[in-house]
């Protein structure tokens, strides 16, 4: 669904300098607003210091400054937070981690299909099942007919079960944004209460995420917010503004909103193990390889969170997108340093012959600017050939 501005072979010879650059930080984000981006807001945290900001104008129409604080619709950031769920209830265990999603929701993943797909699967992308995105908004006018649409996740789950799957149970990764309505349901069937309820008590607060939350059925954003500008790949020119939109169809698999300052909260409670004990964080760091359409080895995925390979080591973390806001969000392999970027543009590459995408020529690289320096200081950035199609 995004497309993920960073590295993914770039070694750590150029491991850049340790601590945070404010000067050359805030200089990024000037560079990706000049570049073509209306918004970026950013949060940065390195052992005891902090440091967030802003870039460009929340309204292309009325300039409004954009702020730090921003609220922003996370997107497929909410995955590492619903799996962090889940391996809390594995802890106590009310769930088997590799018991079949079955016996848990005969219901919802009736047969063989719910006999052969474990938890983890759902959670590491590798249960086969298709993902409902494409069916759910085949055409780009469908995106603006379900704008204030409430979708149920039964529902929706039901029409993604029938699709061709991906791959058998366990056999490969394949991106589904169904593993995750689906984790939702259990959440759901095993608390026996709405899973919002338990990730925001058992996950967000204790993260000291104090201003994020579920939207429900709330259309709007409720604190200040930029403008969510979609480009859809050329099909919305001028990008239309999605910043108010109904996230029932993202459900479990993307509906978060939250400040950058929150994310990188998160990031630092779950790798500073407050959120999970360490047999689960280790579970949740045992990955599963990413292989691109021509067989080559691009990425490692685990229980909800990506392995990014970064110039200055391995990122922890995950990258999100919905109808015009997009998140990259993570923390180093030793837990001390946290980042997250939103921005407010999305999908303003276009689509080659061959399906990939087309880097942008000026966005792209500035991105990537932006996230390196985040989350490696004065490390240089990879070439922008370097992004690839994530959830």
């Amino acid at each position: 669904m995004a497309v993920l501005a960073t590295a993914l072979t770039a070694g750590v010879a150029n491991a850049g300098q340790p601590g945070l650059d404010p000067v050359a930080l805030q200089a990024s984000l000037t560079k990706l607003h000049t570049a073509g981006m209306p918004a970026v807001y950013a949060a940065v945290r390195d052992g005891a210091r902090y440091w967030q900001g802003a870039a460009g104008v929340s309204d292309v129409d009325t300039k409004v400054p954009a702020r730090a604080t921003f609220e922003h619709r996370i997107g497929s950031v909410t995955k590492p937070m619903i799996a962090t769920a889940v391996l809390q209830l594995v802890a106590t265990k009310k769930i088997a981690l590799d018991a079949p999603i079955g016996d848990y929701l005969p219901e919802n993943v009736p047969g063989e299909l719910g006999r052969r797909v474990t938890v983890r699967m759902l959670l590491n992308h590798t249960s086969g099942i298709a993902d409902f995105i494409a069916p759910l908004f085949p055409k780009p006018a469908d995106i603006e007919a379900n704008r204030l649409r409430e979708f149920d996740v039964a529902s929706l789950v039901r029409t993604a079960l029938p699709l061709p799957p991906t791959g058998a149970p366990g056999e490969k990764w394949s991106y589904s944004n169904t593993n995750y309505l689906i984790a939702g349901l259990l959440l759901t069937k095993v608390t026996k209460a709405d899973f919002r309820e338990y990730v925001t008590r058992n996950v967000l607060r204790p993260a000291g995420m104090r201003n994020t939350y579920f939207p429900r059925r709330e259309a709007t954003i409720r604190g200040p917010h930029a403008k969510a500008y979609e480009e859809l790949y050329g099909a919305f020119v001028p990008p239309k503004d999605f910043s108010v939109y109904k996230m029932t169809w993202a459900d479990a698999a993307g509906e978060i909103i939250a400040p950058m300052a929150d994310v990188v909260a998160f990031h630092k409670a779950l790798q500073g193990g407050k959120l999970l004990p360490p047999a689960q964080l280790a579970e949740m760091k045992r990955t599963v390889p990413i292989i691109a359409p021509n067989g080559t080895k691009v990425g490692e995925y685990g229980l909800g969170l990506n392995a990014y390979a970064l110039p200055c080591g391995r990122i922890w973390g995950h990258d999100g997108a919905v109808w015009g806001m997009g998140t990259f969000s993570g923390s180093t392999e030793d837990g001390k340093r946290q980042l997250s970027v939103g921005t407010n543009l999305m999908k303003y590459q276009r689509i080659k012959p061959d399906g990939s995408v087309q880097p942008h020529p000026t966005i792209d690289p500035a991105y990537l600017d932006v996230v390196t320096k985040a989350a490696c200081g004065s490390a240089t950035p990879p070439p922008a050939s370097a992004l690839r199609t994530t959830g």
